[in-house]
């Protein structure tokens, strides 16, 4: 008898712990973008002083840091949301982003959303790093793939052993997602589900061949729909992984943990608020990106570090509120590798429900002393890393060209770069003899101008193709069309936002030879008041005025409206890429070189020692180019 007491004390006892509510650690980030390497170093927010800001990130500390926060519960799931290949230092560019996989592969990645970068080599691409094999060229495997470094032997590429999810994206030709829509993994008898999606606009920000054949659907629309599916297979617990954003608002410091203005803008809520605001109550959590911002919104509080060295703390929002009004948390953790997210979810098995959600976004130290220790007791990610750096060094370190002075590609407020206005110079120069195009300007899209790794080297620098390909890293290729002298003007308004479907405002860069002036209160498609085109011989250094200044509109009016000239921009914007489809009806259409070779061959030619460094101050590049007016 005693014994039948004990069993069923036993068993009353075990009913209960098993009912008892558990912990799920899920781990996030995004916009890894290949940087397998450390991007530099990094702060919590904005008041630590550049000096105090430690180096973060490095796919070797990202796989330390994710072990770590492993090791603190066997209920785990790492996931991303989305952008993890695309734009990619050269380091991962170079083997077709083979050695980011290979890296998340280690990482112990589980479930990512695709992002829009994912698509910009097309479906069929993403499904190879999705499945595996080797990228062929011409037919024959491409000697930069299948190296095999992170994979199961030398030659060989494994593939992901993630899987990619897109809810939204769907086959034209077959009605079907591209990839699975979400993954489930079970804990403790529980399912959680992960649905992976990009953001909708995706058509509008990658080249068209990139999404031939996809239709990209409402993100809020596409999770509202497949809650029904997930709740039939009884499954409660649901995260969202989407590629889009916002960004914390004024005033506030950037810290990672912040969710200042609850992410709104000045016009409303931001993308990723709207989208949140149309969710269905079902959806506990949302781990988002694509804007590279650190957020948290979710219930805590978040320490500000004033200048003085003042910490105060302060509650953070409790989250972004969904269709029903309750506030659903929000996070996104920068972008490459600088941040996880560090997200416990609170689950009551009887009723499979999320009940609590605790989020902490934590940097990827790489001075953190447990980080190095774990780094050299299990070296697998490093010698990845410096076995794909060594293969590209002989490329990556090869000097084109000295620069006098720094090279951002931040805009001023006319939306002038000087990153942007060497690009566009660059790409003038290759494309300007009449055998290469006869082309007498170029616009540079700006979001194809990426950041130079190289900012805050001591002057003058010798620019390494390294650092080119860092600022370039799409691998376009140059288009030179004819467009007349009121397409050319449609192409300017075509800018800004609300004028012939544009939906953001992209002032793009100019080169050598162009001037314009808009008026940021003027209404769209109304906003250009004068461009001039003065014919330069941009082919020699210093570039030389070969002819006077051509007056095409004048006080908003085109002057000669179907005189035509030859421009020349990048397959992206040619086939309507950033939205700017006035290029889609250019003639005479050529094509050219690539437009890394473009920038390579432009410095080399001219500002490579014992030549004078390039200087974006000088009188010859005729900067600015572009003058803003109230």
């Amino acid at each position: 008898m005693k014994r039948l007491v004990l069993a069923s004390a036993l068993a009353t006892a075990l009913a209960s712990a098993a009912a008892a509510p558990f912990t799920v650690k899920v781990i996030g980030f995004n916009d890894f973008h290949g940087n397998l390497q450390s991007p530099g170093t990094f702060g919590i927010n904005t008041t630590i002083p550049a000096a105090q800001r430690p180096a973060v990130g490095g796919a070797e500390f990202i796989a330390a840091a994710v072990a770590r926060l492993k090791a603190q519960n066997p209920n785990h799931a790492v996931v991303g949301a989305g952008d993890f290949i695309g734009a990619s230092p050269l380091v991962s560019a170079l083997f077709f982003d083979e050695p980011a996989i290979e890296a998340m592969n280690h990482i112990g990645l589980e479930f990512n959303a695709v992002g829009n970068h994912e698509f910009d080599k097309g479906s069929g691409e993403l499904r190879r790093l999705q499945n595996g094999g080797c990228k062929l060229t011409n037919g024959l495997p491409d000697p930069n793939s299948c190296k095999g470094l992170g994979s199961g032997a030398p030659g060989t590429f494994d593939g992901a052993r993630f899987k990619w999810l897109a809810a939204n994206v769907v086959e034209t030709a077959t009605g079907r997602t591209l990839l699975p829509p979400y993954g489930i993994k079970t804990f403790n008898g529980v399912k959680v589900a992960f649905i992976g999606m990009t953001l909708k606009g995706t058509p509008s920000i990658v080249t068209p061949t990139g999404v031939a054949g996809l239709v990209f659907d409402d993100e809020a629309a596409t999770v509202n729909a497949l809650v029904p599916k997930l709740r039939a297979q009884g499954i409660e617990s649901i995260v969202v992984l989407v590629h889009q954003g916002g960004f914390q608002t004024s005033p506030n410091v950037g810290d990672i943990n912040g969710c200042d203005g609850n992410l709104a803008t000045a016009n409303g809520p931001s993308d990723i608020a709207n989208i949140v605001s149309r969710l269905d109550n079902a959806v506990d959590l949302v781990i988002s990106g694509h804007t590279h911002a650190a957020y948290n919104c979710s219930a805590g509080t978040v320490d500000v570090r004033s200048a003085a060295g003042v910490v105060t703390r302060t509650p953070r929002p409790t989250g972004l509120p969904n269709k029903a009004g309750r506030l659903v948390p929000v996070t996104s953790a920068s972008a490459f590798g600088r941040v996880l997210t560090d997200i416990d979810l609170t689950i009551d098995p009887a009723t499979r429900n999320v009940v609590a959600v605790a989020a902490t976004n934590r940097l990827v130290d790489r001075t953190d002393p447990v980080l190095v220790q774990a780094v050299e007791t299990d070296p697998t990610v490093k010698r990845l890393v410096d076995g794909y750096a060594a293969l590209a060094s002989p490329l990556a370190g090869q000097v084109i060209g000295t620069i006098a002075a720094p090279l951002p590609n931040t805009a001023n407020a006319a939306g002038e770069m000087p990153a942007g206005s060497l690009i566009a110079d660059a790409q003038l120069q290759a494309t300007q003899p009449a055998s290469l195009g006869g082309a007498v300007a170029a616009f540079m899209n700006p979001g194809g101008v990426r950041s130079p790794g190289f900012t805050g080297a001591a002057y003058p620098y010798a620019l390494t193709y390294g650092d080119a390909f860092t600022t370039q890293p799409f691998g376009n290729s140059l288009v030179t069309m004819t467009l007349t002298a009121q397409q050319l003007k449609d192409l300017l308004e075509q800018q800004f936002a609300g004028c012939l479907g544009q939906v953001g405002q992209r002032i793009l860069q100019v080169s050598n030879g162009v001037k314009y002036t808009w008026r940021a209160s003027a209404a769209p498609c109304a906003k250009v008041i004068d461009l001039t085109l003065t014919p330069t011989d941009v082919t020699v250094y210093p570039p030389v005025s070969t002819g006077v200044a051509e007056e095409v509109v004048r006080a908003g009016v085109v002057l000669n409206p179907a005189k035509t000239y030859r421009v020349t921009v990048n397959n992206f914007m040619a086939t309507g890429g950033d939205g700017f489809t006035v290029l889609l009806g250019g003639t005479g259409v050529l094509g050219g070189a690539q437009d890394i070779d473009a920038l390579i061959a432009y410095l080399s030619g001219g500002y490579k020692a014992p030549n004078v460094p390039y200087d974006p101050a000088h009188a010859s590049l005729k900067r600015p180019r572009i003058v803003q007016v109230p």
